[in-house]
């Protein structure tokens, strides 16, 4: 039996196998609302065979989008439609999952493929954007953030609690914190990011306040019996690698003794200046770290998509699930190949039959 493809049990959820959907954003949103193309999207992705599908950043409040046309839950109507989305899901043999977060100093942006860059400050598509310090990311995101207030920082606390609540509600099963990449949580814990000098700032208890607070009030908001995961960047890659990882497994442990159930681990991206060694798999051995040293069950992307490395970082222990990303947005249907590259007898148990029937037989033919 492939490692890749046996089941994983965490709480009371259960994954057909540990082929995992990151959040992927689509960025097709008008005023946070989800609409037919994401139903048609996510729907794909869980129809083709992984077993969990994590729906994509999703805002707890309007300044915490990435740009404008990203995702919300920060209001009932915005629930109902991803409410259909987890349905749908679900229906399709996948577990349903989503991401929720705040963007910080990197939101009010144009989407990838209009800039990547700061909406201007004078067009009515802007707004201000929020950061523990008043510094900015550098590079095409160059905006000033206001530095938050104790007042807004109870206040997005409570936005990720009321998100989660609506996550709940939606029907979503597996919730994941966004406390990496730069946005608002992961910029609390850098030292890139975080210049304050009080109770949420200077060393590491006061710059892991805010993300800890934060899995606390999610934590009395998302049901006990279901994943409560996060995605954090442990690595910034910016030549204090092994101080950073250190500073990090050390909060990871806290964020398990808080309640977190699994850590899908990622790199900070918290400086234009990091020098990232892109590979495959790079991040297998930094997530065997980090499993290895709190004792929690991890999962990790970025270049996870040879059959042999998705197998290898499983049945060696590296990760408990493996995240694929753009193969899945190239083929929803990668599960069925990657079954078929590791030698499964029937990988056509992967897709649903009305798939299945036909591509199992002419693969048969074609043999």
């Amino acid at each position: 039996m492939s490692a890749l493809f046996s089941p994983f049990q965490l709480k009371d959820v259960t994954l057909r196998n540990r082929i995992a959907v990151p959040p992927m954003c689509q960025y097709s949103a008008s005023d946070g609302l989800a609409n037919d193309w994401h139903l048609a999207h996510y729907t794909g992705l869980a129809r083709g065979g992984a077993g969990l599908v994590i729906v994509e950043a999703t805002a707890v409040s309007p300044e915490g989008r990435i740009t404008p046309a990203c995702l919300g839950l920060w209001n009932d109507a915005q629930g109902a439609e991803l409410a259909r989305i987890a349905a749908a899901i679900k229906a399709a043999g996948a577990v349903p999952g989503i991401q929720i977060g705040h963007a910080g100093r990197k939101a009010s942006a144009n989407r990838p493929w209009e800039g990547d860059d700061h909406i201007p400050a004078g067009d009515a598509r802007a707004w201000d954007t929020l950061s523990p310090s008043a510094s900015a990311f550098g590079a095409n995101l160059p905006r000033v953030p206001k530095e938050m207030t104790l007042a807004d920082i109870a206040r997005v606390t409570g936005d990720f609690a009321t998100a989660a609540r609506r996550a709940r509600e939606a029907g979503f099963e597996w919730l994941e914190l966004h406390f990496a990449h730069g946005y608002l949580a992961q910029s609390f814990f850098s030292a890139h990011a975080n210049q304050r000098t009080d109770g949420y700032g200077g060393e590491h208890a006061g710059r892991a306040r805010f993300l800890l607070e934060t899995l606390a009030a999610v934590r009395g908001e998302w049901p006990e019996n279901l994943p409560l995961t996060a995605r954090f960047g442990v690595i910034e890659y910016d030549g204090r690698d092994e101080e950073t990882l250190a500073d990090s497994i050390q909060l990871v442990r806290e964020f398990r003794a808080g309640g977190l159930d699994l850590l899908n681990v990622s790199v900070n991206f918290c400086t234009p200046a990091a020098q990232v060694p892109w590979g495959p798999a790079f991040l297998a051995p930094i997530a065997a770290r980090v499993k290895r040293e709190t004792d929690l069950p991890v999962a990790s992307s970025w270049g996870i998509e040879r059959a042999s490395d998705a197998e290898r970082v499983v049945a060696e222990g590296q990760m408990d699930l493996v995240m694929i990303g753009r193969a899945l947005l190239a083929n929803p249907h990668y599960p069925y190949a990657l079954a078929k590259k590791l030698g499964m007898a029937r990988p056509s148990w992967v897709l649903p039959a009305p798939y299945a029937h036909w591509l199992e037989r002419y693969r048969l033919e074609a043999d």
